[in-house]
């Protein structure tokens, strides 16, 4: 690789990752959310690793720490599933955004911020579903880039 693309390679997969976390965070009120957002994140961690390789990358994934993210994300919507279904009576019942009257206000006012959003749940459920599909493609990525060509003399 050339040094003029290894000096830019970084700047530009922070910018990636960021405007993947804008595009998360921005989900509700916005085309766009949790699965735009973690592919754009994704997308800066493997051009990343195509720059710099899986050693040398200055963004180190372990195997350890994308399963981490996977499973916040994974258990962070499994969560904010349970709760709209106990406390609106259905799976991913939107808690903040309350259509039906049947929360208590108390329950209600933990996702429901006047002043910032009337989304309820969704934002959250943007949060972890970028976590989940970051995780996921980049463990793909990871996975190809650790990849070693068998030779006849490793299978013997």
């Amino acid at each position: 690789m050339s040094q003029i693309l290894k000096l830019i390679a970084l700047p530009i997969s922070i910018i990636l990752i960021c405007l993947g976390i804008m595009t998360i965070l921005g989900g509700h009120i916005t085309p766009g959310g949790g699965f735009q957002g973690g592919a754009m994140i994704a997308s800066g961690v493997i051009f990343s690793l195509l720059v710099y390789g899986l050693g040398n990358s200055p963004m180190e994934f372990s195997h350890t720490y994308i399963e981490i993210f996977e499973s916040v994300g994974a258990l962070g919507y499994i969560v904010l599933g349970l709760v709209g279904l106990f406390a609106g009576g259905f799976f991913l019942y939107n808690v903040g955004a309350d259509v039906f009257n049947i929360i208590p206000a108390s329950i209600q006012s933990i996702f429901h911020y006047p002043d910032t959003t009337n989304a309820g749940i969704i934002p959250y459920l943007n949060i972890f579903v970028g976590l989940k599909v970051f995780a996921g493609l980049s463990a793909i990525a990871i996975a190809f880039a650790g990849f070693k060509k068998l030779t006849e003399e490793d299978v013997d």
